[in-house]
């Protein structure tokens, strides 16, 4: 498995890369916050607010292809949910349709909220890939962990970072070795095979765990996220911090 899934263009050497762990987070979790908050009838605020983060993502110089087809991936899971609401939704009727003895009404209202459902949700996925591919993990978890997030919060992520990839490789190691052995069966074999394989995984998973924690003990680990350089906020960071939440209070406000 990749190892990169996260923060491939974390390298990159841009602007926004440069700019301090902590000050992306709270400038984009900010974003976050007043997308949400903004009303589902102001359209112009939503498209503000992409040409804001659309913006952000052109200077990072991380590929928009990249971005764009990361962020339409949240799309199917978004719909999957929200397509009944233009349904379900009370109020003026947008139109009728009828499905053998089945009559179904859209309305306006349903409409409106579908769409702000939609709009939230990629500008909110787009947010969050540019503070990922603009700031490696092991920072990423450093300015969490200086804004206060729960340290044993921090070892979580830290360590499903790291070894979800490993448990990825053992499942690909365990399934191909499945396909070696034996093929065809009926369905009730196939799922007595994958329930071993299951018990087999967390078997392994908790043994595996044991072992790494014994060997970073020994290393002398504390609890804590060590990075090679300190976290230091600049001039740059506070600058890109003041205009960024200062549009986004104008849009969010004033429009």
């Amino acid at each position: 498995m990749k190892h990169d899934f996260l923060d491939k263009y974390a390298e990159l050497d841009s602007v926004i890369h440069r700019l301090d762990p902590r000050i992306k987070i709270i400038s984009f979790f900010s974003f976050i916050f007043l997308v949400i908050s903004t009303q589902p009838t102001k359209f112009l605020n939503f498209v503000l607010y992409f040409l804001l983060i659309f913006g952000v993502i052109l200077v990072s110089k991380v590929p928009l292809r990249f971005v764009f087809k990361r962020s339409l991936v949240i799309i199917p899971f978004v719909l999957l949910i929200a397509i009944f609401i233009p349904f379900l939704k009370e109020g003026e009727i947008a139109g009728s349709y009828n499905f053998a003895s089945l009559h179904l009404t859209v309305t306006y209202d349903g409409l409106i909220i579908l769409f702000n459902v939609l709009s939230k949700s990629w500008l909110s996925v787009l947010s969050m890939l540019a503070l990922a591919s603009t700031t490696k993990f092991p920072e990423l978890l450093k300015g969490f962990e200086k804004l206060g997030l729960p340290r044993v919060m921090v070892m979580i992520l830290s360590f499903m970072y790291r070894y979800v990839f490993v448990l990825g490789d053992e499942l690909m190691r365990m399934k191909c070795a499945r396909d070696a052995r034996s093929f065809g069966g009926n369905s009730k074999w196939h799922i007595k095979t994958i329930g071993n394989i299951i018990g087999m995984l967390f078997i392994r998973t908790y043994e595996r765990g044991e072992r790494v924690y014994i060997a970073m003990v020994s290393r002398g680990f504390s609890g804590k996220i060590k990075i090679l350089d300190d976290l230091h906020v600049k001039r740059l960071d506070l600058c890109f911090m003041v205009f960024f939440l200062a549009f986004l209070t104008v849009i969010w406000a004033v429009l």
